[in-house]
């Protein structure tokens, strides 16, 4: 089975015009890998402000959505990877993702990093049973 690139409704689009050389979210080999999403609004493609757990709900929304796009759910998520600018942030985080992931959460790893070259403080990315 050969890499299948999936279009996003809406973000994908959004990612193109920013010029970013990436897919969203590709499928293969049974599996579903969505790139590291920031906190973008699902209707407009835009960056969604505001503080940590805003824009962390709004991260996990888009990446709901881009699992949706691809035939496939929260419930199939196998591993998230989630990075943030400040590790401060950890418990902010968390009490966000609990409410997408109750029960039987997927393997995680929580990743500090500098900065990004857009304004946003988290972005998330997963890969999925397809």
């Amino acid at each position: 089975m050969k890499k299948e690139v999936v279009e996003v409704p809406v973000l994908s689009a959004a990612v193109r015009a920013l010029g970013v050389p990436l897919s969203l979210v590709t499928r293969g080999a049974g599996l579903v890998f969505v790139s590291g999403t920031p906190p973008l609004d699902i209707s407009t493609g835009r960056l969604v402000k505001g503080d940590i757990e805003v824009q962390t709900e709004a991260s996990l929304k888009a990446l709901k959505h881009c699992l949706e796009a691809a035939g496939t759910s929260l419930d199939n998520v196998l591993m998230v990877r989630v990075y943030a600018v400040n590790s401060g942030f950890y418990n902010a985080i968390n009490r966000v993702y609990a409410k997408y992931f109750p029960e039987n959460p997927p393997s995680r790893t929580f990743v500090p990093v500098a900065s990004w070259p857009m304004e946003f403080d988290i972005e998330i990315e997963c890969v999925a049973v397809a």
